[in-house]
């Protein structure tokens, strides 16, 4: 019996692997794009998050112009910078010319609790006050002030009382002292520095605002 073998090619076999890798590749591509994304809205403030804007294409526009800058400022009004609060005893009294004050004297002693608030006003800033040379600013500081001068009520009260034997209780005194009160409360606030305080703090405010505007130099005069 005799058997005939026909020529054939080389036997041919299935590839391996294939086009396996494709899926992967995809896979990783996506798990990057989602790294970059949250890695740039992390890190938007900082140079990674310009460098990752650039790449995103995205970019932030801050405008630094001198009239922005003035009206920034001219928002803040009337800025708050100090708030100076004290507990006193003050008296008042009347007393008769001839008669002792028990029988014609009237004393009162309260116990005043009451705050002084300093800060400055921005609300007149002009141009001419604001100078804006790439970033770099100049401003000219108004000069603070003492804006209010209150007494509590609720934690004031009157301490005591002295009141003669031949005369009424003088309805006007305790209204006198409250007077009296809120102008020894200035005077001590004043003295202590309140005004220098109040000054040096809107200094701190301002120069953080406008660093926070992209300005590097921030100079007052």
């Amino acid at each position: 019996m005799n058997t005939t073998l026909s020529p054939q090619g080389p036997e041919k076999y299935p590839a391996r692997g294939g086009n396996r890798w494709v899926p992967a590749l995809l896979v990783g591509i996506l798990l990057g794009a989602a790294a970059l994304a949250l890695l740039s809205r992390q890190a938007d403030s900082s140079l990674w998050g310009r460098l990752f804007g650039v790449l995103l294409g995205r970019s932030t526009r801050v405008d630094v112009s001198q009239p922005t800058v003035v009206n920034k400022i001219q928002q803040l009004q009337r800025l708050e910078t100090v708030v100076y609060t004290v507990d006193k005893v003050v008296s008042g009294e009347k007393e008769n010319v001839i008669l002792p004050d028990f029988l014609a004297g009237d004393r009162l002693l309260m116990l005043v609790h009451g705050e002084v608030v300093a800060g400055v006003d921005f609300s007149g800033l002009n141009s001419g006050d604001v100078s804006v040379n790439g970033r770099q600013v100049r401003l000219h500081l108004p000069y603070a002030q003492v804006f209010s001068t209150r007494i509590d009520s609720a934690r004031t009260r009157v301490y005591s009382r002295q009141t003669g034997l031949l005369v009424p209780v003088d309805p006007n005194l305790e209204s006198q002292v409250r007077q009296e009160a809120e102008r020894q409360l200035l005077q001590a606030a004043v003295v202590d520095g309140i005004l220098k305080t109040a000054q040096q703090n809107a200094r701190t405010t301002l120069t953080s605002l406008l660093q926070g505007l992209g300005f590097g130099s921030v100079e007052f005069y």
